[in-house]
Formats: C-alpha cells, sequence, structure tokens
C-alpha cells in the first residue's frame, strides 16, 4: 500500500466548492475569529524519518561506531556543538539562526515493539495512549481540537485519492473523493465550461477552482494517482491561509530507508526544506504567527544495516518551524547511545511523547486549557513541564 502526499487546509472554501463534482483534495475551516491569527500546520511524515540521520549527534562517538558509514557527517551543518543538521536540510539554517526552526529529539508516539507503518500512524493521527483501544477511535487529535473551539466552520471539498489523513477524521465534517479515472481536461473543454457557467453563481468560481486544483500535479502511477508538485500544494495552502484557514495538514512519504539511506532521504529531506521555506514567503507577514510541526510514526535503528540503510525504531526527532516558535534549539532530553542507554538495545530511547510537543504548541498558540489537552484531545495525556514553545 502507497501512501500518498495530501493536502488537507482548514478555512472556508463555501459549499459551491464542496458541491462541484470536478473537486479535488482539501477539506477547510475556518472559525469566526475563534482561533485568532495564530496558523499550525501539521505535517505527517509517513514511512518513518530517521531522526538521528535529520539531526545527528556528531558529538558523540559512539555515533561513527554504530554507523561505519551514515554517522560520518560529511557535509552536515553545525547546531549547537553537539548536533549538526544533514546537508539537505542546510538552506533551513538562516531559519535556526532567526529562532524559526527548532527540533526535538528522543520523541515518540506511545507506540512500541511491533513497529508496524501502519499502526504506527494510526496512533500517531488518532493521538490515543496504549490504554485507548485503536479499534474504538473514531477521531484524529487536530479533529478534536476543532471541535473544541466554539464557532468553527467546517466545510468540505472531495479529495483524489483513497487515503484520508485519519488526523482529520472525526465529527468535524471530512470527505475524500476517489474517482476511478484522470481528470483531464483540454483547453477547449476547459473554455466550453467557462461558458456553461458563467452566469450561475454556485458553480463558476468552483469549476475554475476545481480545475486548477486537479493541475497539481496530479500524476498516474500504475492505476493509482499521486501528488507531484509540492510547491504548487504549498502555494495553495499559504492562498487559504491568507485567507480564513488557520489550521492545515497534509503528509510526504518516501522516508522508509531501509537502503542505500544515504541518497534515499536526501530527496524527503530536500523536498521538506523547500515546502517549509516555500510556505514561509508565500505566507509573508502571517509566518510571524505561524508554526509548522513536522512528524513521523516512529524513528529508526542506532545501527545501520548491512544495505547501508536503517530498520524500524523506536525514538525519532520532530521538526518545528515558524516565526511563532521560540526555536533555534534541540529540545527533549537527550539519552545517549550507549547500548544500555538505546529502547530494547536497538533503538534511540523515547525521552517524551509528540502529543505533549503538539499540546504545548496548541496551548501556546490559542490558550487551550491544560485539562482539555490531556483528557478530550489527547486522552491520558500527561504534558508534562512547560517547554515554552510558542513566543
Amino acid at each position: 500500500m502507497d501512501r500518498r502526499l495530501f493536502l488537507r487546509g482548514l478555512g472556508a472554501l463555501g459549499c459551491s466548492a464542496a458541491a462541484h463534482p470536478l473537486m479535488t483534495t482539501v477539506t477547510l475551516a475556518g472559525s469566526d475569529g475563534a482561533l485568532g491569527d495564530s496558523r499550525l500546520v501539521v505535517v505527517i511524515l509517513r514511512g518513518a524519518m530517521d531522526g538521528l540521520d535529520a539531526v545527528q549527534p556528531l558529538a558523540d562517538p559512539l555515533f561513527a561506531q554504530h554507523r561505519p558509514v551514515l554517522g560520518l557527517g560529511a557535509g552536515a551543518v553545525d547546531l549547537d556543538g553537539y548536533f549538526a543538521l544533514h546537508p539537505a536540510l542546510a538552506d533551513l539554517m538562516p531559519l535556526w539562526h532567526k529562532g524559526e526552526l527548532g527540533f526535538a529529539h528522543a520523541v515518540s508516539t506511545p507506540y512500541r515493539d511491533k513497529r508496524s507503518h501502519f499502526d504506527g500512524q494510526d496512533m500517531l493521527e488518532a493521538g490515543t495512549g496504549l490504554d485507548v483501544p485503536q479499534a474504538a477511535v473514531r477521531d484524529g487529535w487536530l479533529n478534536r481540537m476543532l471541535q473544541a473551539v466554539p464557532g468553527v466552520q467546517a466545510e468540505t471539498a472531495y479529495a483524489v485519492g483513497r487515503d484520508a489523513l485519519p488526523l482529520l477524521n472525526g465529527a468535524a465534517p471530512a470527505r475524500s473523493w476517489s474517482p476511478d479515472l484522470r481528470l483531464e481536461v483540454s483547453a477547449q473543454n476547459r473554455l466550453l465550461l467557462d461558458l456553461i457557467y458563467h452566469d450561475d453563481p454556485l458553480f463558476r468560481d468552483a469549476g475554475s477552482e476545481a480545475i486548477e486544483l486537479a493541475s497539481l500535479g496530479v500524476t498516474p502511477k500504475g492505476s493509482e494517482k499521486v501528488f507531484a508538485d509540492v510547491d504548487r500544494l504549498v502555494d495553495f495552502t499559504a492562498g487559504r491561509m491568507r485567507e480564513a484557514t488557520r489550521i492545515a495538514a497534509f503528509s510526504l512519504s518516501g522516508w522508509d530507508t531501509h537502503r542505500a539511506q544515504g541518497n534515499a532521504i536526501a530527496r524527503p529531506l530536500g523536498q521538506l526544506g523547500r515546502m517549509i521555506l516555500r510556505l514561509r514567503d508565500q505566507l509573508g507577514p502571517l509566518w510571524a504567527g505561524t508554526t509548522v510541526m513536522a512528524m513521523t510514526e516512529f524513528g529508526r535503528t542506532m545501527r545501520e544495516n548491512g544495505s547501508g540503510g536503517t530498520d524500524h525504531g523506536t525514538g525519532g526527532v520532530m521538526l518545528m518551524a515558524g516565526g511563532a516558535l521560540r526555536g533555534g534549539r534541540v529540545m527533549g532530553r537527550w539519552p545517549g547511545l550507549a547500548e544500555a542507554d538505546l529502547y530494547d538495545r536497538r533503538d534511540l530511547m523515547p525521552t517524551s511523547d509528540v502529543r505533549a510537543w503538539a499540546a504545548w504548541a496548541m496551548r501556546g498558540l490559542y490558550g487551550f486549557d491544560r485539562g482539555l489537552l490531556e483528557r478530550t484531545v489527547f486522552p491520558g495525556l500527561d504534558m508534562g513541564d512547560d517547554p515554552k514553545l510558542i513566543l
């Protein structure tokens, strides 16, 4: 099963767009000002990003010992004298120096041991702990957050592809559409549609927008379709966030690096870096009130394998960016890389919960009550001490 790239922004798109049969991906919801001017972007990194490669503990000699190829740090950019940033993310360093980029290391969800991508992703997006049966979870933590905001308005559009973000499942309406055929509209047919809908206030603007969205890099891959043009998807997201949208979520795939990780991880890391910088550029002054949180289902093994890659692990890293972030630091308690300090003597030991970082971000951005976050948005979570994520 190939999880595909999705964009799901939350903002007021309007029922005309929701009703239009040509509409492609995006669920959007605004809130009549209840969320203020702060903006949150959640990026799910599907496939288990290797946090030890993205943010490398080069000052620890055990790192190179366990990773004789991957641990050499070639081209890595120093962050704080201990950690270094993978060279594919080097373009983000100006954000680091401005305090608009940060990392939480040795993080994970409560998921342990089985290391299944799908189970791990389900728990990440459900936002639950081990005491809550996954089969009983009907909504995602971002949707539960929306349910707690008075005055939220949600309009539903249609998503191209079979996979919705469980992160957004729940009472706040979200739908997806899986067409049997690729939508291709010739220039001549587009003119015809423009003429047909010209005097129809319900479909005119939605029709133009649907056709534009359909051109956002949707390309065939066997019998499936993927979004290939991340830049244009980011542009669309930023356009909505310049208006009513306050929260957006989408996913990036390509992080399962079992073989030749040196080359394999550079592409998705570079894509993630470009996405963040383009979002900053497109948001302009709104970037000052924006927080981006990129998270993955679990990390990867401390030791590289015989194929020059890494296998499914436990602790990983969470990337955060934005003008609202108090960044310029690698956060979290570092557990060390000695064998006795590893989880199950093979993985980076998790020392904090991904959900706690997301909860503190939402508290800082929107002022949510801590009890609401610990009991409703993330049931059973102990948020711990305030890391003072948000300015």
